[in-house]
């Protein structure tokens, strides 16, 4: 959400300016255009049926905010909530469809819209508190030996900080409030994703085919479906049947360049303090298996786009909604 993002905040910034001008010319603005009432006003019904990432439009798409917030409140995370219809969309359709007993062919049918719409909202008015700014690092250097040596790695803005609390993108977060400064005492427009799901998890599935992780409770059922980097082609995720050993949140990372990877010119062991924006995120759910566990990113917008040195990625909301709902024992398959 820092470098990787530049691009596409230039842009959002034009597509802003670009409201602006059209507002002062044309009157007020259309029923497409990114406001928390055209949000909540949005119809499912109004996203193609076989809507896929290259048919998403190039700005944000109230519908699909509005779809994205309802996957998932469901159980099926969409990844971050950033208006648009990729891959992990889709996923998270397919997803839903499997926790409904549905085909789980990802599409958008009405059988589909018909059991996700609901009344509620799904924009809500936050003012922004003073701990809101609390915690706060100036910046997160790339370089290991640089990180090592921060007492924590925070976030570095608050808009960062409330963009991954309410599950959003931070340029969907800064779309949606183009005039915002962020200040403590500011009134925001947010997306409301919904409490964590809660039960007991019994068997966790990590599928390389979809790219999802499963996570199963009593008889079967699935509770919860998250979208996943599961290793890479140059660091392969392990194989067959393993077992939770426990969880840590806030986890401090050892770096071993001798077992892991190299990275930059660091050749030394090193203790990376933990934060959101720390290696592994904000929660480690660690496995039998040595050096491999289940954690957050510091980069959500990256899941299954970018690989990982061997574990499971998740955005740092779902592997904590999930840590919440294991304990030790819990049966954690990988799977083609």
């Amino acid at each position: 959400m820092r470098a990787g993002t530049r691009l596409k905040r230039m842009n959002r910034d034009i597509f802003v300016a670009a409201l602006t001008v059209s507002t002062l010319i044309c009157g007020p603005a259309s029923s497409s255009e990114l406001l928390p009432e055209t949000i909540n006003a949005a119809s499912l019904g109004s996203i193609p049926t076989a809507a896929t990432s290259s048919t998403s439009p190039a700005n944000p798409d109230p519908a699909i905010v509005q779809l994205q917030v309802l996957l998932d409140r469901a159980g099926s995370s969409p990844g971050v909530i950033d208006g648009y219809f990729g891959e992990n969309v889709s996923k998270a359709v397919a997803g839903f469809e499997a926790m409904n007993g549905l085909p789980s062919d990802g599409k958008l049918d009405p059988e589909v819209i018909a059991r996700l719409n609901n009344s509620s909202p799904v924009v809500q008015s936050y003012k922004i508190t003073t701990d809101d700014k609390a915690d706060l690092v100036q910046t997160i250097p790339e370089d290991y030996g640089e990180k090592a040596q921060m007492d924590h790695l925070g976030y570095t803005s608050v808009a960062e900080k409330l963009s991954e609390r309410f599950h959003m993108d931070i340029d969907l977060l800064k779309a949606l409030n183009p005039q915002a400064s962020f200040a403590v005492g500011e009134t925001i427009s947010v997306t409301i994703p919904g409490p964590f799901k809660t039960g007991k998890v019994k068997r966790i599935e990590a599928n390389r085919r979809t790219a999802h992780l499963y996570a199963y409770g009593d008889d079967g059922i699935l509770l919860a479906v998250y979208p996943a980097t599961i290793g890479s082609s140059e660091s392969p995720a392990p194989s067959g049947r393993h077992k939770v050993k426990g969880v840590a949140r806030m986890p401090t990372y050892i770096y071993n360049p001798r077992i892991n990877f190299k990275q930059g010119d660091n050749t030394k062991v090193l203790t990376i303090p933990g934060g959101p924006n720390g290696p592994v995120g904000t929660v480690w759910i660690d496995l039998s298996k040595p050096t491999y566990g289940i954690h957050g990113t510091p980069e959500p917008a990256l899941i299954d786009k970018v690989g990982s040195h061997g574990c499971v990625r998740l955005a740092n909301w779902d592997v904590e909604e999930l840590a919440a709902m294991v304990e030790p024992g819990v049966s954690v398959e990988f799977v083609e």
